[in-house]
């Protein structure tokens, strides 16, 4: 019998496929354990929960689920062309932001030109997954003291690149790329490359670059936003895509019909609307993650200092301390994956989470075991 790779596409062959956080119920089930007695730190998720308005949506619109939803999201692009100054037409919605990186891919490489794509080398690992799933070349740039560097990145463009991934913030690095370097990168960005600020943690930032100046500008600039992390609806899978709106109808080219659910979309347009759980989501974040790295820096554990909602941490091993916490029903990322065996990455969650994770990886690592703070 032939192999199925006669059959499919060459380049798939070179593809680690994507490994999220380990699933809490996957854990109760190892640990024979109820799901609530595990504390997940490991997916960058909202420790609060969804917004009740967005719960109350959501409820609401399950009464019409036998419908098809808005092909194109109306409602709640227009919502978030409103919130950021813009129009519909600059809007794109997601199942998730990582679709919207599918639609780049669909719209912006081609196998047969042998294209490339730049990101940084500790850069979300989608990106790698994205380029390589089209065929094109990925170019990875070093990132001394795990820092995006542009200046690199723009070195390394050629003729043939067509993408360049900047994550701001960065995951699972959590470093901050500052208004002046990105001003000072964009200005030496040849006209025909198209430049992907991806914004996840956008929402967590004290005073975040404005990367929506280039789009309103008429750059080849898109940026990418998403719904699943400070808003709390990862489950919903729901991101958006915003740029000039000749990109976005090309963009639109790529879209499977129906893409985005009709609970996700209500969910979304409610969440949107509801800032005080999301200034309270921030407070929470804010304080936990001072918490975690006045407690790391007392326990002498090497962290790159983080502005979103993680912490990239040294712990020597990062695969056996995974393994050890998870007996101790706590769930953090290990990150092998990126070429980071020391590290893992720990996502901020409540105080009551935070304390128990400190207390835990003082027992893992046989550091004195105090009673938390």
């Amino acid at each position: 019998m032939s192999s199925i790779w006669d059959l499919a596409n060459p380049q798939l062959r070179d593809i680690t496929v994507y490994e999220p956080g380990k699933p809490i119920e996957e854990t109760a089930r190892e640990l024979g354990i109820e799901p609530d007695a595990i504390i997940k730190l490991a997916s960058n998720e909202n420790p609060l929960g969804p917004s009740p308005r967005a719960v109350r949506a959501m409820r609401a619109a399950l009464e019409t689920a036998h419908l098809y939803p808005d092909g194109s999201g109306f409602y709640l692009a227009k919502a978030i062309a409103a919130k950021l100054g813009l129009a519909p037409e600059n809007i794109i919605l997601g199942n998730g932001s990582n679709e919207a990186l599918e639609f780049l891919g669909h719209a912006f490489l081609d196998a047969t030109r042998q294209d490339e794509v730049i990101a940084s080398k500790y850069a979300f690992v989608v990106y790698k997954l994205i380029a390589t799933s089209f065929g094109a070349r990925m170019i990875e740039v070093p990132s001394p003291d795990y820092q995006q560097d542009l200046e690199g990145m723009l070195d390394r463009v050629t003729p043939k690149t067509r993408l360049i991934f900047i994550p701001n913030p960065n995951n699972p690095t959590g470093t901050l790329i500052s208004q002046r370097k990105i001003d000072s990168f964009m200005s030496g960005v040849p006209e025909k490359v198209m430049v992907v600020f991806d914004e996840a943690y956008f929402e967590f930032l004290d005073d975040p670059p404005d990367t929506l100046r280039f789009v309103r500008e008429g750059r080849n600039v898109i940026v990418l936003r998403t719904f699943s992390k400070i808003h709390g609806l990862a489950g919903l899978r729901i991101g958006y895509a915003v740029a000039r709106p000749d990109v976005i109808e090309v963009l639109h080219k790529t879209r499977q019909p129906f893409n985005v659910n009709s609970i996700a979309q209500a969910g979304a347009l409610a969440a949107l609307e509801d800032d005080a759980h999301l200034r309270e989501t921030k407070r929470v974040i804010d304080e936990g993650r001072a918490y975690l790295q006045e407690r790391f820096s007392e326990m002498q554990i090497p962290f790159v200092p983080a502005v979103a909602n993680f912490v990239m941490v040294n712990v020597g091993d990062g695969c056996a301390i995974f393994e050890k916490l998870l007996r101790l029903k706590i769930i953090v990322r290990p990150l092998k994956g990126y070429g980071l065996s020391e590290w893992v990455r720990i996502s901020v969650g409540t105080m009551k989470e935070n304390k128990k994770l400190i207390a835990a990886l003082r027992e893992v690592l046989g550091l004195e075991v105090r009673q938390p703070a």
